[in-house]
């Protein structure tokens, strides 16, 4: 997953000192207190041992689809979205680091398909989404429809593949399209 961003006012929901000026300087930053970095971890670390012994529980009682659209699950699912933007927004104040922590990468994985056809044709799509937030989503923030989005992604990346399609790359981003490795062309290697 890919997060564009720039350094206006796009973060105003972050409070008035996430753009203080030491925090976001060309500078080293020193003397940062881990507390609240800690805390936010130790959280977002605790809800996904939650969410593991949730899981295996709801599958105990449930078939795979069932499971997924379980109210337990879905509930812990916007919980652990809430606590990434918490994380997302603590490394910002305290470090002025736009971190990259939510992504799933299966690039790197090598795959031996015996018999799978290589796509004779490859292109790229992109969906476009404007989200704004309302009073329901009070204790969101911005950053966090990305996981919202990024669930969906993966759904659209199953049903291309169960469809027939090969799906080699696919991500979320912020502000912009995402940019694949892909170019649109195959490279000479000779």
């Amino acid at each position: 997953m890919t997060h564009d961003h720039t350094h206006d006012d796009e973060h105003g929901e972050h409070g008035e000192d996430a753009h203080d000026a030491a925090t976001h300087s060309d500078r080293p930053l020193t003397g940062v207190d881990l507390t609240p970095l800690h805390a936010a971890v130790d959280e977002l670390a605790a809800t996904l041992r939650t969410y593991v012994e949730t899981a295996v529980g709801v599958r105990a009682e449930f078939g795979a689809h069932e499971s997924d659209e379980d109210p337990r699950i879905l509930s812990l699912e916007a919980h652990v979205g809430t606590l990434n933007a918490a994380l997302y927004d603590a490394l910002h104040t305290h470090l002025g680091m736009h971190a990259d922590l939510t992504g799933m990468t299966w690039g790197g994985e090598e795959h031996d398909d015996d018999g799978a056809d290589e796509p004779s044709q490859v292109d790229s799509f992109h969906l476009g989404v404007v989200v704004g937030l309302t009073p329901a989503a009070a204790d969101r923030t911005l950053d966090s429809a990305l996981d919202v989005l990024e669930a969906a992604g993966a759904d659209v990346a199953q049903s291309l593949v169960e469809a027939g399609f090969v799906v080699t790359e696919w991500g979320v981003a912020r502000g912009s399209a995402v940019e694949f490795d892909w170019d649109g062309h195959e490279e000479d290697e000779s």
